[in-house]
Formats: structure tokens, sequence, C-alpha cells
């Protein structure tokens, strides 16, 4: 008969963007052990609240399933004498195995040991694997407490173990098993005893603990959308905020406030950042998306003395908010352009001038990356216009107490200095993306500012040594590059890494020409990795990355080629051709010359090989300056018939050295064609 099995470890409150990983990992863990162990079950579960991390297993068999070793021993010529007797080499290996010698089974001429283990009961394995999972369980900080070696997220404060109605027993940093949990801290009569374990979930909510994190975020959610609406509008709820609003609650209550009407002339950034980010509120919109004066918080606790907590909620923000006020005004004293001048005071980095300096750069480093993409005249004017304003506001009042507003005051002073719609918006636009998955430049300006950021912060910081290695990427060098990858994909824009990182290093003075070629070596490396994600994201299998991906000239044109090469292959008609290739591909390693003399070849298959190359080299050369690379690996394709019919009727190590060289001219000429697309050897058919 299966039985339930619950494990709850309580603890202080856990921080609550560590939950999510926590309970993934609980989960994980267990599910492993319990495979390990032999055990079976019909189902896992994790719930968590800011003190408790729970395990429920469902229907978890009382004993572990049988086991059967086999053992492969001498053979059986060697196991047995004339007579049909064990000889001492099978005694022995009969012996080792601790299994009589009758037992032996012979078997394809050898003889085995079978040894069968009978299942040991759940209840007597759930004292050690409980507690090896709670010590096994690691985070992304620890603390210690007392005069304890044991590591936890938090203090531990109770652990509750049941298999069904009966208690596990074991401790872990002197804290022991037991079957009673707290309930909420203020709502609850305190702590309460579970019973069995499938009642956990309803023995908590007695006790007003929502464990359910799923149902908790249900709840929240619901209650937040419903007031919204009591009050005319609808809130503005982000998935990331809801998760951390999740984990910081055990019994969720929902409440509106307000706050002065004045603090709507505020940009809505200025004002919703310090409502959402600081104090974790959720803003409320009308119909039209401007901001109502109210905002959403949820407490951790019930509804009684709500007005009370609304209004300590609303002092709370309106200081929050009248610090922002201030800091705006203060800062439209000026123009954005005035920030400029102060830019010179903040260092870039060490031995790298300041943020003017870099401002400067960015600005040169984007009309040069213009000028390669076709933009015109007026948007390479705005582009630098865009870039010596774009780190203006890093300067100000308003984003030196509120970071998260960078660039987005940047476009609000632009917008009211009067400067171009297009300029505010590519300054707010050159820190995308900011996150993974986050939107890229939409507007030429944008992207180009953008682009000059980050590869001036890429070439800047590996120019001082500071290559990213392993898990260390203090300077977010990492997302930047996928988001430059990603940007220029998105653009399609034809222009060569290496140009982009020769410019940035003539604008950062690297004269050393060692150090420059290690730099673009750097830089290759780097980008080659983010490509290969990119890639990978998109389902592009790893042989035709490998086959693309032998070295970055554009982004965009590497990227177009391995998507048209997986298209192709997974069209299925390739497989003749990427045979042909590379049997072209091994054979031409031996060529010594590139050039042909067509006067040389004799044999009808020789010249038809030759003809259909000169015929396909020109469509290829045409449709790859169109970046049609689905037409260019067609065309390729169609010297499958005469390479296949070149190596059935032509002896390419001819006696006759001229020959011999011109046939391999021929064939590396074909295999140099193929690898402007791709190196088929590297494809698994």
């Amino acid at each position: 008969m299966a039985k339930d099995l619950l494990l709850e470890i309580g603890t202080e409150e856990v921080p609550a963007h560590f939950m999510p990983g926590i309970l993934a990992q609980l989960k994980e863990k267990a599910g492993a052990k319990l495979a390990e162990m032999r055990l079976e079950y019909e189902d896992i579960t994790t719930l968590g609240t800011p003190r408790r991390t729970a395990l429920l297993v469902k229907n978890l068999a009382e004993s572990q399933t049988g086991a059967q070793s086999e053992y492969k021993g001498p053979s059986v010529s060697i196991a047995f004498d004339a007579d049909g007797n064990p000889t001492k080499a099978a005694m022995g290996f009969a012996r080792g195995k601790k299994v009589d010698v009758k037992d032996l089974v012979v078997k394809d001429g050898y003889v085995y040991a079978v040894s069968k283990e009978e299942g040991k009961a759940t209840a007597a394995l759930l004292p050690e694997m409980l507690k090896d999972l709670i010590e096994g369980l690691t985070f992304p900080k620890n603390m210690r407490w007392g005069n304890l070696d044991f590591r936890f997220v938090r203090p531990l404060r109770w652990i509750v173990a049941l298999f069904d109605t009966e208690v596990v027993d074991f401790t872990v940093a002197n804290v022991k098993s037991g079957r009673v949990s707290r309930g909420h801290r203020f709502l609850s009569e305190g702590d309460f005893t579970i019973a069995r374990a499938g009642d956990y979930v309803a023995d908590c909510e007695k006790a007003f603990i929502i464990v359910d994190q799923n149902k908790r975020r249900d709840m929240i959610k619901a209650q937040i959308e419903e007031l919204a609406a009591q009050h005319g509008g609808h809130a503005e709820i982000t998935e990331d905020l809801l998760e951390e609003v999740t984990y910081l609650v055990e019994y969720p209550t929902a409440l509106c406030g307000t706050f002065e009407e004045k603090y709507l002339k505020l940009p809505k950034e200025a004002v919703i950042t310090p409502m959402r980010d600081h104090q974790r509120y959720f803003p409320v919109l009308d119909k039209d998306n401007n901001l109502l004066p109210l905002f959403i918080t949820v407490r951790n606790g019930g509804d009684y003395c709500l007005d009370k907590v609304q209004h300590g909620n609303e002092r709370v923000l309106r200081a929050r908010l009248a610090d922002a006020q201030f800091f705006f005004d203060e800062d439209r004293k000026h123009k954005l352009e005035d920030y400029v001048e102060k830019l010179k005071t903040v260092v870039f980095q060490e031995g790298l001038g300041t943020i003017y300096d870099k401002a400067n750069r960015m600005a040169e480093l984007a009309a040069f990356i213009g000028e390669k993409t076709g933009a015109s005249e007026i948007e390479i004017a705005v582009t630098k216009r865009a870039a010596k304003l774009a780190k203006a506001d890093l300067v100000t009042a308003m984003v030196c107490e509120f970071t998260e507003l960078q660039g987005i005051m940047g476009r609000e002073y632009a917008l009211l200095d009067g400067e171009e719609a297009q300029v505010a918006t590519a300054i707010y636009e050159h820190y995308m993306p900011r996150f993974a998955g986050d939107s890229e430049p939409a507007t030429t300006a944008g992207r180009l500012v953008s682009l000059a950021d980050k590869m001036d912060n890429i070439v800047a910081t590996f120019s001082r040594g500071l290559v990213p290695t392993g898990s260390q990427d203090p300077f977010a060098l990492r997302r930047q590059a996928l988001g430059i990858v990603h940007t220029i994909i998105e653009a399609d824009y034809q222009v060569s890494l290496q140009e982009i990182t020769d410019k940035a290093m003539d604008l950062l003075q690297i004269t050393d020409k060692e150090k420059r070629a290690q730099i673009q070596k750097n830089v290759e490396e780097f980008f080659m990795l983010r490509i290969k994600n990119v890639l990978s994201d998109n389902n592009v299998r790893y042989d035709i990355i490998d086959a693309v991906l032998r070295h970055v000239g554009s982004i965009a044109d590497t990227y177009a080629k391995a998507c048209a090469t997986a298209e192709e292959i997974a069209s299925g008609k390739m497989n003749e051709a990427i045979q042909a290739f590379v049997r072209v591909g091994n054979i031409s390693k031996k060529a010594e010359k590139v050039q042909i003399n067509p006067s040389l070849f004799a044999l009808d298959a020789e010249k038809a090989l030759y003809e259909a190359y000169s015929t396909v080299e020109e469509k290829v050369h045409v449709a790859i300056v169109k970046a049609d690379y689905v037409k260019a690996i067609e065309e390729m394709q169609t010297l499958t018939a005469p390479i296949n019919n070149f190596f059935d009727n032509v002896m390419v190590m001819d006696k006759d050295e001229q020959i011999k060289n011109n046939r391999l001219a021929l064939l590396k000429n074909i295999d140099n064609l193929i690898k402007t697309i791709a190196d088929f050897s590297k494809i698994v058919l």
C-alpha cells in the first residue's frame, strides 16, 4: 500500500527571489533520490512561503522494488572440469559474489552470478534520505548561526517529516523532526499539529497559511485586479513583481492606497519606479494607460485595521514621491546638454578616461557603423546627437537616486528641452535590450548608439585583460554581446565584426599590434559563443552550427547561413550532396595550387565537372550578394551528379603531375565555393 510523504523545512524568512530556485532544486533532488533508492511514487510537489519549504510525495511505495544484478564470470571451459565439477576458478568467483557455486548460471559460454536484493521498507530508508536532502540543498548565499558548522539559507526553526501518519525521526542542526508546524505570525494561534501528510495543505490553510504558491499567486492577482476595477482602472502587473510578492506573504490581502495628483505631472516612470521597484506596489492605470493617483499593495495578513495599513503605506510612498519631485525640479534647472560637461568628472574604467570620453567615442563609432550599414546622413546626424546626450542623465539627481531610470530620464529631459523625438527615443533605446527577453532598439539611431555603447564596453574591458571566464562577468559583457548579436540579426546589418572592433580600438587609441591582434581574437571567440547560443535557442542543430561557424565575419550573414543550411538539411534532399561535398573536401586537401588550366582536361567527366562548376560558381556568387543562401545551397547541390561522375570515371592522382595538380585545383575551387556557406564535413547524417 502506498502512503504520502511530507517534508516541511521551517526557517526564518527566505529572500523572495531565492524561493523559485529552492523549490525547483528540492523537487529535482527528491526525484533523483527516490529513483536512486528504487522507491516508486505517483507525483512530487514542492510548496513554499517565506518561512517554509515543503515537499509532498503522493503515493510513495512502502518498500523498495527488488533489484537483480548479473555478474559475468569465467568461461565454461575454465569454470568446470571434464566431469562437470566446478573448478577453483568457479568457486572463487562464486565466493567473491557471495552466491553458492551451485547457483551459477551458464549463458553464452560463460558462467554468471545472479544476485537478488530484496527491497527494504521505505520507513527505514526515509530518515537518512530526508536528512541528506536538506543538507544537500545549495543557495546563492548561506548563513551560519550559533556555534554550528551547518550552513543554510536562513536558520532552521522546525522540521515536519511524516510518512502518512508516522513521524520520520531525524535531526538536522539540532532541530528534531516532528509533526508540529507554525501558523501565521499574527493571524494564527501559533503552532499546529499535522496528523497526516495528506492533510498538510488543508491544515496550513486553517492556520492562515496559503502554502501552495500557485494558489497564492492566483489569489493575489485576482484581488489586485478586482480592487483596480473597483476604482475604475486596471493594474499594471508584471510577472517578476507578482512572483516576488507571492513569496513575500503567507496569507495575502490586497489593499488600495492613494497619492496626491500633483505627482502625476512627473514623468510616468518617475512615479512608477519608486512605487514598484522600491515599495513593491502595483500602479493603477486608466483605460488610456494614463497613470491614476492610486496604488495597490499586498499585506501579509487579513483585513483587520486595513485602513491603518493603507495610511502607513501612503505615508511611505508620499515621502518617496516627494523626493522624486525634488530631484526632478533640481534637474530641470538645467538642460540635459548642460550635464554632458559633468561627465568629465565620472571615470569610465581605470586608464580609459571618463564617461565624457566614452560618449565621444560612442558618437564616432555609431556614425562609423551607420556608414557601413547604409544609414542616411540625417540618421547619422540624429545618431551622433543622441550618442552625445546618451549618458548625460547619469549625473542628474533623479538617476543618482533611482538608477533604474537611466535612459528613461534622459529621454524625458531631452523631450522637455525640445530635442528631436528621434534623439530622445535613441537615448532611451541605447540601453536595450536591458535583460533576457527585452525588446531590441526599434529606431536606426537607437540601434547604432546601442551597438556603439556595447562594443565600446566590450573592447575597452578586453583591452584591460578582463575577458569573462567561467561564471565571472562583473561587467555583464555576455549580456551586452548577446544584445549586439540580437540587434544586428534583427536589423540585418551587413557589417564586419572585425571592422567594428578595429574602429573601437582606434578610438581607444590602442596602437600596439600584438595587443590589437589579441583583442581581435578574444572578441571573435567571445561573439562566436554568443552566436552559438542564439542559434541553439532557435533550435539549429549543433553540427550545423559547427559547420557554419568557423569564424565570424558578418554576424547577420553567419546567422542567415546557419538558418538556410538547417532549412535545406531538414528537407532531407541534401544527403547525397553532402556526401559528395565531403569527398571533394577530403581529396582537395592535397591540392598545392588553385589555378585551373582548362586545356589540361582530357576526359569527358572532368570537362563536365569544370563546366558545371563554372556555371554554378557565378550563380552562387549572385545569390550570396543577395544574401539568398537557400538559393546558393540549391545551386551547389546541382554539382552532386557531376562530382559523382567525376570520381567514378577519373583517376585524380594521375602519374602526370600537371594533370594531377589540375584536377586537384578543380576540386579545391569547388571545395572553397562550398565552404563559403558551410563545412559540410561536420554535418552528422
